[in-house]
């Protein structure tokens, strides 16, 4: 996939919509293209996180563990795993496993810290996007709402 088509999938994420063309090109010329068939595990639970995967192509499945409640969730492409771990350190809550043969861009939290700190105004964008999405995943907790869209791995 040509430089160009990660950039333009990299905007189209929330967490990513707010960064300079410049960052992006940045964190996408950075970013790691790993290459999984179906079966393939990309990270699993309770792993240490240090970096987000924009799915490129195919399709991941969410793997809670033994006693999860909920069915099976796809991940398919131009979405983002692992959101979380670009911001910090912390452990994977779930295991993913590639569905079908996929492809992921694998960008790494220093990379993604390294462009907040070269790119301030992408860095007040970013905190904006992040302190919306917390104040609004507080509002459902406190409703009792849904949050499956909210938990991501």
């Amino acid at each position: 996939m040509a430089l160009d088509d990660d950039i333009r999938d990299m905007a189209q994420l929330p967490i990513f919509q707010g960064i300079e063309p410049e960052a992006l090109r940045l964190m996408a010329f950075s970013a790691e293209t790993k290459i999984l068939r179906a079966g393939d595990v990309l990270f699993s639970r309770g792993d240490a996180s240090d970096s987000g995967y924009l799915v490129v192509s195919g399709s991941f499945l969410i793997e809670q563990g033994e006693g999860a409640e909920g069915a099976a969730r796809i991940i398919s492409p131009h979405s983002l795993i692992g959101e979380m771990a670009l911001v910090t350190a912390t452990e994977r809550p779930a295991t993913i496993v590639a569905h079908e043969h996929s492809t992921v861009l694998k960008i790494t939290r220093s990379v993604f810290h390294r462009v907040l700190k070269e790119y301030p105004r992408s860095a007040v964008r970013v905190r904006k996007a992040l302190e919306s999405r917390l104040v609004d995943f507080t509002s459902a907790l406190a409703t009792n709402q849904d949050l499956s869209d909210e938990l991501k791995a």
